[in-house]
């Protein structure tokens, strides 16, 4: 699976959408725009970051709601 399609499935899976997937990353929404047309090519290790801050704040949340 090339990195177009990691992201697709990586912002479907976020539950958000393409604005809101861009700022909670902080990346400028042309840019994301970009790699999601295929118009620019993303860096790989940017997209393992990306998977990898997703799954820690979401192990986070999840202890935050069990200690809560």
């Amino acid at each position: 699976m090339e990195e177009r399609e990691q992201l697709i499935k990586l912002k479907e899976e976020s539950g958000l959408n393409w604005k809101e997937f861009s700022a909670y990353f902080d990346i400028p929404y042309r840019t994301v725009q970009d790699w999601e047309h295929g118009r620019r090519k993303m860096p790989s290790y940017l997209l393992r970051l990306m998977e990898y801050k997703l799954k820690m704040d979401a192990a986070i949340k999840e202890k935050g709601d069990i200690n809560g």
